[in-house]
């Protein structure tokens, strides 16, 4: 069930639970039908990729996962 949703793409937050807690930053994606958003630089987890062109070695990258949205609040100003 989709909620409405206060926080916007570009919007600052505060993380307030979870191993990123206080932790100020950005939201780069809402999704509002899971009710979670992506924020730059936390819960960042470690994703391995296969060799391609742009990347022949493959390895590890770094990607940012969702946040449920009742863990951040927006910062005002």
């Amino acid at each position: 069930m989709a909620v409405k949703i206060k926080i916007k793409k570009g919007d600052t937050v505060k993380i307030i639970a979870g191993d990123d807690r206080n932790k100020e930053a950005e939201v780069l994606k809402v999704m509002p039908k899971t009710s979670q958003v992506i924020v730059a630089g936390c819960k960042l987890v470690k994703k391995a990729t296969k060799p391609t062109e742009e990347n022949p070695k493959g390895g590890f990258t770094n990607k940012e996962m969702p946040i449920h949205i009742s863990n951040v609040e927006k910062v005002e100003g």
